[in-house]
Formats: C-alpha cells, structure tokens, sequence
C-alpha cells in the first residue's frame, strides 16, 4: 500500500507538471485560470496543498498516512486557502505597483526589483498570519472540530510556536521570498499556477513542522 501511494502521489505531481510542460495545455490551463480564476484556485492548491502536507507528515513519519485524518476536510481548508490566494496576489502585486510609481521605494523601472518587492511585502505581511491560521485549521481538523464552535484560545496556546518560528517562519526568509520573488516575475496568468507548485512545498513546510511538535503540546 505504501508503494502504490507514493505511485499516486508522483503520478499526479507528473501530471500536473506535464500540463505545464506543453504549449497547447499550459495555453488552456491559463485561459481556464482566467476564466475561472477562484474555482481553479481552490482547485490547484486544494489538491497541490494536500499533496504536500501528505509528503511532510511522509517525510516526518517515514510512512504515508490516510485513514483517519480526515482528508477531505484537508482539500477544502486548502481549496479555501487558493481562494485567499488568488486575491493576494494581485492585492500586493498593485499595491507595490503603486508604491513603486509615487516614489516611496526604489526599483520602478527594474522588474526584477518590483518582483522583489511584491515578494518580500507579501511574505513579511502576509504570510506567516496565514501558515498560522493553516495550522489552527489543522488542529481542529484532528480534534473533529472543524465544523463545530472553535475553542481558538485553547488551540492558540497549543501550538508549538518555538517550531512555528524556527521552521515555518524562518522559511519565508530562505525559501518563500526568493520563491515568490520568481513568481512574479511571471505573468498574472500564471503566478497562481505557480503558487499552485509552491503548495507542495508549503505543505511539506507546515506538515514537517507540525509532526516535530510534541505529542504533549498537540
């Protein structure tokens, strides 16, 4: 069973990349995004998301796991998280625009600067808030709590935030700033595909950092 999941796991990521890989299925990938821009959010970083929490509990606990954790509730907080994503990238990427053609930081005529920019506002606002916010949905996801009346201050205080700083928030500063830095650079059209890509890595970051938590703090 262990073997035939991690045939999955890589045949879908295969897939998902030979999409990308060809000019006729990246065209009608775009133009859905376009089209569709939220549903196809929430369904590449539903399914990318999930792939990469899978692959971090994998890489934590040196075996898949499945049953019992409630994987569909997982795809919709990730799919919800692609709607949230599919906003913010253009919030900052015209907000920094802005800042950028009035003067208030430097780079306006460089592309590589404003990409940048974008990446480093995004992140240092932005993005720890919303791993923190996984990792709550995470926990009343294991609780059975999802869908009843939240006790957010028990499940507050419950997070590991020495892990939570150490691996989830220093990864904006090695990984997620240069990686978003890339991301957009490339046009609107495809960040959230990007993004999409990056989930995996989120996943595994957020997953990897939850399974180093002590079972006594969980």
């Amino acid at each position: 069973m262990q073997r035939l999941i991690t045939v999955i796991w890589i045949t879908i990521l295969a897939g998902v990349v030979a999409v990308l890989s060809f000019p006729e299925s990246r065209a009608a990938f775009a133009a859905a995004t376009l089209a569709f821009p939220f549903t196809m959010g929430f369904f590449k970083i539903g399914l990318l998301g999930t792939m990469g929490e899978l692959l971090g509990a994998r890489i934590a606990m040196e075996r898949w796991r499945l049953s019992g954790i409630r994987l569909w509730q997982r795809l919709l907080v990730w799919g919800v998280l692609g709607w949230v994503f599919t906003a913010v990238f253009p919030l900052f990427s015209f907000g920094v625009d802005g800042l950028l053609a009035i003067g208030l930081i430097p780079g306006e005529n460089s592309a590589l600067a404003g990409a940048f920019w974008k990446s480093l506002f995004m992140n240092l606002i932005f993005a720890f808030p919303m791993m923190v916010s996984h990792r709550i949905t995470d926990t009343l996801i294991e609780r059975g709590q999802l869908f009843s009346i939240w006790p957010l201050v028990e499940v507050f205080t419950s997070v590991d935030w020495k892990n939570m700083f150490r691996i989830v928030g220093f990864s904006c500063l090695w990984f997620w700033i240069p990686a978003h830095t890339f991301t957009f650079t490339l046009p609107p059209e495809f960040r959230v595909v990007c993004a999409a890509l990056l989930a995996v890595a989120l996943g595994c970051i957020l997953g990897f950092a939850k399974k180093m938590t002590p079972l006594k703090r969980r």
